[in-house]
């Protein structure tokens, strides 16, 4: 029976990183799915799905996390995902939320809270803090694809967006 798996994995950013987590799917005989993988200050982080099949594949599993650890400096856990009936889509809009500020405490908790409370699922999320090239403050910059329910209005989310940008003294926009 086949069985569904997420990794996540983080090292030292160095070549080969990403073979080194990818070589335990492939030697286990395991399909790989999704992925989101990026460097994160000098680290390298990696998210897997992934399905296999087997009896011990969920100890092997965790044996070759451990082996990654020990031998490549790579930490690696492992989660087994329960057995789902097949999903239905939401149904909804699909939106792109753009912040650029200041750096600060709380931009994303706070943006990220108001979402929730709205029933607005964020389906991906990415930022980066860099320094101005004029003044050298730190800038903060953050783009999420959100999923606006049906039931929801647009306008209002919109409205409750610009009130936090108002607060947090950040330019946030909605498409």
């Amino acid at each position: 029976m086949e069985k569904r798996f997420i990794m996540t994995a983080f090292g030292t950013d160095r070549p080969g990183i990403v073979a080194d987590v990818t070589e335990v799917l492939f030697e286990t005989g395991c399909n790989l799915e999704d992925t989101t993988m990026t460097r994160l200050a000098d680290e390298f982080t990696l998210i897997l799905l992934f399905t296999g099949q087997g009896d011990d594949l969920e100890q092997t599993l965790h044996m070759a996390c451990r082996r990654l650890e020990r031998e490549k400096n790579i930490s690696a856990f492992l989660r087994v995902l329960p057995e789902a009936a097949p999903r239905i889509p939401p149904t909804g809009s699909l939106r792109k939320v753009r912040v650029e500020g200041l750096d600060q405490a709380g931009i994303v908790y706070k943006i990220s809270r108001y979402l929730a409370n709205q029933q607005v699922n964020i389906e991906s999320l990415t930022s980066k803090v860099r320094p101005s090239p004029e003044s050298g403050v730190d800038l903060y910059s953050m783009e999420m694809i959100v999923l606006i329910p049906e039931t929801t209005a647009v306008e209002a989310i919109d409205r409750g967006l610009d009130r936090i940008a108002n607060e947090l003294n950040v330019d946030i926009s909605f498409r």
